[in-house]
């Protein structure tokens, strides 16, 4: 659909915006591929449901199932202008954009070799993921995992146990954190109780 002529009064609203323009709206409809705002200062849309759009990854920092954890229908939002989508005739937006990065938080008051005490989200082939606070998950992989060689099983820990870890890198570019076992966490028999 040429755009440009079919609807105009579309077309100069988005040639208006300009990249990190703060834009208010109501969310309208949630998809399983992201999110239309009805934008307040915006037009209708002739086919969508809104001319606004949030990608599902620009809905929030943290880890989600499903987008309806992060916004709701009728829900007022405020959102970052990426850019125009000229394809679709609408307005990517971002909601994390306006929200600090808890991720860049975590690097910055971060030292490798720190302590935390994390609960196990998850056992998997290569080792077991960490929740360290605030959705930041960080891997033990197995030859950290009380000694044992690279190609042992996970076993002993199940999703929901606590367990003591430190850090051994935070890789901000590919927001991936490693973790061992502390020295004082391991003993002779598996995992030390907390």
């Amino acid at each position: 659909m040429d755009w440009q002529s079919e609807s105009p009064e579309l077309w100069a609203y988005l040639e208006s915006l300009h990249r990190g323009d703060i834009l208010s709206g109501t969310v309208v409809a949630i998809e399983r591929f992201g999110v239309f705002v009805a934008l307040d200062d915006g037009p209708g849309h002739p086919t969508l449901p809104g001319v606004g759009f949030l990608g599902i990854p620009e809905l929030s920092w943290r880890r989600f199932d499903d987008p309806t954890e992060v916004v709701q229908v009728g829900q007022r939002v405020a959102c970052e202008f990426l850019g125009s989508d000229t394809h679709n005739a609408e307005a990517r937006l971002s909601l994390k954009a306006l929200e600090p990065d808890p991720f860049q938080a975590f690097a910055d008051r971060t030292m490798v070799g720190q302590d935390f005490r994390g609960t196990v989200a998850k056992v998997v082939p290569i080792g077991i993921f960490v929740d360290l606070e605030d959705g930041i998950l960080g891997l033990v992989p197995f030859g950290e995992i009380d000694g044992r060689p690279a190609a042992s099983p996970v076993e002993g820990f199940e999703a929901g146990d606590e367990i003591a870890v430190a850090v051994r890198e935070v890789d901000l570019p590919t927001r991936r954190v490693f973790l061992s076992r502390p020295e004082s966490g391991q003993y002779a028999g598996g995992v030390q109780p907390m």
